[in-house]
């Protein structure tokens, strides 16, 4: 790969280590966030501050996004100001932030009609994921763009799957989500069992997390729930918008996903109490009362 130039936009709790390891691998790279103080490490690092996306989108050879919402997503690429309009020709733009598949669709279309090359690249691993380097990565978009930015996509993660055109990077993070959605509930009650049946829940959990049972969320965030300890590796509030977005796709393709509905249900309540910055685990707190 020839380009050396990569633009990173949102460096949050996934976003910083992801970034990190672009800096390690020795890419020349340059960051912009609406909250320069979150950059202060990356800039120590020799990262390069822009004082705007356009700025950011005119000097890279690749720009990736790692935001909160899909309007953030939205705006970012495709304002006046955004990624599409100031980028160089013939650049790379990847979105990795979890957003709708109609919305990376539309932002293909639009790159392509500038000559540009789009693809929405959502992962999943979490803050320990994107500290070890080791996300899945759910690419969509075209095979020659993929094969292009493989390199890069390997400094921030192992399992890196291009699943189709574009969109479709988006559609497979939903299945992530899903999935996850109902695994939360039944970590958060074999817990709550174990404790209520007068086990030691780390005893309980060594058993399991083996076996049948074993799930990524059974093995790192169960012990985060038995600790009592809810600091955000993933936000509830953007778990809360994932399920939203999966929710609507599902009923708009006549899906039934009561598993989805009931686990959104529930973390949606725990946000009106106040917790949408806490960790997708404090949702032990609902089967605890503890709220």
């Amino acid at each position: 790969m020839v380009m050396t130039t990569i633009g990173f936009i949102g460096t949050g709790v996934m976003g910083k280590s992801m970034a990190t390891h672009l800096l390690e691998a020795g890419f020349d790279l340059h960051i912009f966030t609406r909250t320069q103080e979150k950059a202060k490490p990356l800039l120590a690092q020799g990262a390069v501050w822009e004082d705007s996306v356009s700025s950011l989108a005119q000097k890279a050879d690749i720009v990736l996004t790692m935001v909160g919402y899909p309007k953030d997503v939205e705006s970012i690429y495709l304002d006046a100001n955004g990624i599409i309009a100031n980028a160089k020709p013939g650049s790379y733009l990847i979105d990795m932030t979890t957003s709708d598949p109609l919305l990376a669709e539309r932002i293909y279309s639009k790159a392509k009609e500038k000559g540009l090359h789009s693809m929405d690249a959502p992962v999943s691993g979490g803050d320990v994921g994107a500290k070890n380097g080791t996300l899945a990565i759910m690419a969509g978009g075209e095979q020659a763009d993929f094969d292009e930015v493989l390199p890069v996509f390997k400094k921030m993660g192992e399992n890196i799957v291009l699943q189709g055109p574009a969109g479709a990077g988006q559609h497979t993070k939903m299945a992530n989500q899903i999935t996850i959605a109902s695994n939360m509930i039944g970590v958060s009650e074999a817990i709550m069992y174990a404790k209520k049946a007068g086990l030691d829940p780390v005893r309980v959990l060594k058993s399991i997390s083996t076996g049948a049972a074993g799930s990524w969320s059974l093995s790192n965030l169960g012990p985060r729930m038995i600790k009592g300890d809810s600091d955000p590796g993933f936000y509830m509030k953007h778990f809360i918008k994932d399920m939203t977005i999966a929710l609507r796709n599902a009923q708009e393709m006549g899906l039934k996903t009561p598993g989805l509905a009931l686990s959104l249900e529930l973390y949606q309540e725990l946000a009106e109490k106040g917790l949408e910055d806490r960790g997708t685990q404090a949702l032990i707190k609902w089967f605890e009362g503890d709220i």
